[in-house]
C-alpha cells in the first residue's frame, strides 16, 4: 500500500516549503512558498506522535546542522537525514538518530560523473540498509535524468530500469523528487510515479507537485501501492490548502 511519508525542508535553519526549480546559490532567486515560525523538532515530535516513519530531513544548503540535529534528537530512528551527506559524516548523522541517510551529490566528480567507488565505500561504512540514494531527477526528452547540487546540475546518471536494478543491491530504498513539479503544487510526474512503481526492485519514496488528498490514491493506483508519496507545500501545516494532514494520518492507519 502507498504509505503517505512526511518530510522536514530545511533552509537557512528554517522550515520551509521551496519551489524546487529555485534553488540555487542565487538567493535573489529563490521561490518561497512557506516558512514555519515552528522549530524543525515540533514537526519531527509531531511525526513521532503520529506514528509517521520514514520521514526525511533535508538539509537544502547550509546552516541548517543544528535544526537537522534537534528535529533528529525529537524523533530518533524515525526520519531519514540527507543533504550534504558524505563519506565522514554519514556515521555520525546515524549516530544523531537517523534511521537512514540520504546521499545524491557526493556520488558524482566535478563533472557530474557517476563514481560507483564511492558508493561502495559508503555501502562499507554504514551498510546498505541504512542508506537510501537519492534519484531526484529532471525530465529531459522523453525521459529523466538524476540531477545533484539542489538539483540544478544534470547528472549523467539516467532514471531507468537499468539504473534502478544497477543501485538496488547498495540501498534500502530510493528517494525521488521530481524538481520539475516541486513546490509548484500543479499534480504530480503521473509518468514517473507510474514508471517507478513497475521498475523499482525496491522500497521508492516519490515527491513533487502534489495538490489534493486524491493524490495519494493516485499514487496507490499508479504504482500498484509500491510507491510512498511525500506532500509538502500542499499540506495545511507547511501553509498550504489543499491537503488536510490528518487526512494523510488517517489514510496511513487504514
Amino acid at each position: 500500500m502507498t504509505r503517505f511519508r512526511p518530510c522536514i525542508d530545511l533552509h537557512q535553519g528554517k522550515v520551509k516549503q521551496i519551489v524546487g526549480g529555485s534553488l540555487s546559490d542565487d538567493a535573489a532567486g529563490l521561490q518561497t512558498n512557506f516558512e514555519s515560525d515552528q522549530p524543525a523538532s515540533h514537526f519531527a515530535d509531531l511525526y513521532r506522535r503520529d506514528g509517521l516513519a520514514g520521514g526525511h530531513v533535508i538539509k537544502l544548503g547550509p546552516n541548517n546542522d543544528e535544526a537537522a540535529r534537534a528535529a533528529l534528537a525529537a524523533y530518533p530512528g524515525g526520519m531519514h537525514l540527507g543533504g550534504g551527506v558524505n563519506l565522514v559524516n554519514a556515521p555520525t548523522w546515524l549516530a544523531a538518530g537517523a534511521s537512514h541517510v540520504i546521499v545524491t551529490s557526493w556520488l558524482f566528480d566535478d563533472n557530474a560523473r557517476l563514481l560507483p567507488e564511492r558508493l561502495d565505500a559508503l555501502v562499507a561504512e554504514v551498510g546498505k540498509e541504512r542508506l537510501v540514494i537519492d534519484l531526484s531527477c529532471r525530465v529531459v526528452g522523453a525521459t529523466w535524468v538524476v540531477a545533484m547540487n539542489r538539483w540544478q546540475t544534470l547528472t549523467d546518471l539516467p532514471v531507468n530500469a537499468a539504473t534502478l536494478k544497477a543501485l538496488a543491491g547498495s540501498c534500502a530504498e530510493f528517494l525521488v523528487h521530481a524538481a520539475d513539479v516541486e513546490g509548484k503544487c500543479e499534480g504530480i510526474d503521473a509518468r514517473l510515479v507510474e514508471f517507478l512503481g513497475q521498475h523499482s526492485p525496491i522500497p521508492v519514496t516519490y515527491a513533487g507537485g502534489v495538490h489534493t488528498f486524491q493524490d495519494l490514491q493516485a499514487v496507490q493506483d499508479l504504482s500498484g501501492g509500491k510507491v510512498d508519496l511525500t506532500i509538502g507545500s500542499a499540506l495545511d501545516i507547511f501553509g498550504g490548502n489543499q491537503v488536510r494532514y490528518a487526512d494523510c494520518v488517517q489514510w496511513n492507519r487504514r
